[in-house]
C-alpha cells in the first residue's frame, strides 16, 4: 500500500469553524493513523475574497489544536500550473469555450425546469461555428470554458457513505474557467491533488457531485483516483454551521476557555455511535480512531456538550500537563482548585483569591467577626476546616449555608468555587483573619 497523504483545504475567506475543524481533524488522524502525511494547502484563488490576515488565523488555530502539517502551500502561487492543465484539456477536447451570459444561462435553466428537464447545460456551444465565436468575442464578449464530461457511470466506495454512483449525463458540464480567466474549485483541486499524490481525500458530503466530476478530470489527466470519505455535515440547533452565519469559530472557543483537547476529544467522535471520551492528548485520540465508525446521518452540534467536555478534559489533566501554562501555580493549589474549574484560565481567578488582596463581601459582620474568633492556631490543612466549622456550629448553632455562605463570600467575595477545607490552607490564617474582620487583605 501506497503511504496515505491526505489534505486539508480551507478557503481564506473567514474563521476557522467548528465544522470545518472537524474536517481538518478527520484528515490528520487518518494521515497519522496510518503512519502518513498531512497537507496544508491553502485554496486562496478567489482573489476578492480571500485575505492574508484569514490565512494567518487559520494556521493559528491550527497549530493551537495540535494539527501541525507536514507541508504547506497556496494555490495562487500555482496559477501557470492550471493554465498548463486548461491548454492540455483544450487539445484533447475535453474543455471547450463557451460565450452565453449569465442572463442567458439563467434563461435556459428556468426552460429546461419548466419542461421537466434537469437543469444541466445544453452543450450549444460545441456547435459554434469559428465566425459565430468571432462574432461573440468582437461583441466584448469572453469565454468561459466547461469540462466535457463523458457518459457513463461514475463510481467509487466511500469509506464513510460506501458505494456511491453517479450517471455522467444527468451532471452537466461543469464551468472549470471563468470569463476572467479564473479556475473555479474544481479543476486547481483536482490538479494539486494529482500532484502531489493525494491518497485520501476527506471532505464534506456537500461535495460528492463535485467528486463525480472530479473522478472524470483525473481520468483526463492521467492521474489515479485518491480514496473519498464523504462525512456528514454538522449542523447546529438553531443554524447551518458556516463562516458566513459565524458564532462556531475555533478562535471563539479558544478565547471563551474551551481547551483543544476538548474540541478534538468531542469531533473526533461526533458522528459516529461511540460514546465521546474526554483525552488529554492526540495521542489517544489517534489510537480510538476509525474513520469507518462515522454515520451518514446529519450531526447536530451542540456547544453545551462541548462545555461539558470541556470539565471532564480538565479533571483528567495532570500537573504536569498544565504547569508550564501556569508557572506560579504549584501542585498542591492545582489539585485543590482542578475539581471545581470549568475552565484553565479560572486557575488565576482562584490565585488571585488566595494570593493578592481581596475586598471580601460581608453581609453578616457580627457572625463572620465571631467566626473569625475561632480560627486555629499553628499548621493549617484540609482537616482545619472542619475543625473550624464545628466550633463555629456548636457556639452560634448555625448549620448548612446559614453557616458556609457568609464565611465563604467573606473568604473569596464568592458564592461558589472550590471546597473551603482546600481552599482555606491556601489562604492562611493572617488574610482568612482580616476577610473575616471586613478587611482587604
Amino acid at each position: 500500500m501506497n503511504k496515505v497523504i491526505t489534505r486539508f483545504a480551507p478557503s481564506p475567506t473567514g474563521y476557522l469553524h467548528i465544522g470545518n475543524a472537524r474536517t481538518a481533524l478527520v484528515c490528520w488522524l487518518y494521515a497519522k493513523k496510518h503512519g502518513g502525511e498531512f497537507i496544508l494547502r491553502i485554496d486562496d484563488t478567489d482573489v476578492g475574497r480571500s485575505k492574508q490576515e484569514y490565512t494567518d488565523a487559520i494556521k493559528e488555530d491550527l497549530t493551537w489544536l495540535g494539527l501541525k502539517w507536514d507541508s504547506t502551500f497556496s494555490q495562487s502561487e500555482r496559477l501557470a500550473r492550471y493554465d498548463e492543465i486548461k491548454q492540455k484539456l483544450l487539445e484533447a477536447k475535453r474543455l471547450y469555450p463557451c460565450y452565453e451570459t449569465a442572463a442567458e444561462l439563467e434563461t435556459k435553466r428556468k426552460m429546461q425546469m419548466k419542461l421537466g428537464k434537469p437543469p444541466i447545460y445544453d452543450r450549444a456551444a460545441l456547435s459554434l461555428t469559428a465566425e459565430k465565436k468571432s462574432e461573440y468575442e468582437k461583441q466584448g464578449r469572453k469565454p468561459h470554458y466547461r469540462f466535457l464530461m463523458q457518459d457513463g457511470k461514475i463510481e467509487w466506495d466511500d469509506l464513510v457513505r460506501g458505494k456511491v454512483s453517479f450517471e455522467a449525463k444527468n451532471l452537466g458540464d461543469p464551468i472549470l474557467i471563468r470569463e476572467d480567466g479564473s479556475p473555479t474549485y474544481l479543476l486547481p483541486s483536482a490538479v494539486d491533488d494529482a500532484d502531489y499524490g493525494i491518497t485520501h481525500i476527506v471532505r464534506g458530503e456537500d461535495h460528492v457531485t463535485n467528486t463525480a466530476v472530479q473522478v472524470q478530470i483525473f481520468a483526463a489527466l492521467g492521474a489515479a483516483v485518491p480514496q473519498f470519505a464523504h462525512l456528514a455535515l454538522l449542523k447546529s440547533k438553531d443554524n447551518k454551521i458556516s463562516k458566513r452565519e459565524g458564532g462556531f469559530e475555533i478562535k471563539a472557543l479558544r478565547e471563551s476557555g474551551i481547551e483543544a483537547m476538548a474540541i478534538s476529544s468531542f469531533l473526533a467522535r461526533m458522528g459516529t455511535s461511540e460514546v465521546v471520551e474526554p483525552r488529554t492528548n492526540l495521542e489517544q485520540v489517534i489510537a480510538g480512531f476509525d474513520i469507518t465508525k462515522f454515520g451518514r446521518a446529519p450531526t447536530t452540534y451542540d456547544e453545551a456538550e462541548l462545555e461539558r467536555i470541556n470539565v471532564k478534559v480538565i479533571q483528567k489533566l495532570q500537573y504536569s500537563e498544565i504547569k508550564e501554562r501556569f508557572l506560579e501555580v504549584d501542585e498542591n493549589f492545582w489539585a485543590s482548585v482542578q475539581p471545581n474549574l470549568k475552565t484553565l484560565a479560572e486557575i488565576k481567578d482562584w490565585w488571585k483569591i488566595c494570593n493578592e488582596k481581596l475586598t471580601p463581601v460581608i453581609d453578616e459582620p457580627e457572625f463572620t467577626r465571631e467566626a473569625g474568633n475561632f480560627l486555629p492556631e499553628g499548621k493549617w490543612d484540609e482537616t482545619t476546616w472542619n475543625q473550624w466549622m464545628d466550633k463555629v456550629k456548636n457556639t452560634t448553632q448555625r448549620q448548612g449555608k446559614a453557616l458556609f455562605m457568609p464565611i465563604r463570600k467573606a473568604l473569596t467575595g464568592m458564592e461558589h468555587g472550590p471546597e473551603l477545607k482546600n481552599l482555606l490552607p491556601l489562604i492562611g490564617r493572617e488574610k482568612a483573619l482580616a476577610r473575616l474582620n471586613g478587611e482587604a487583605a
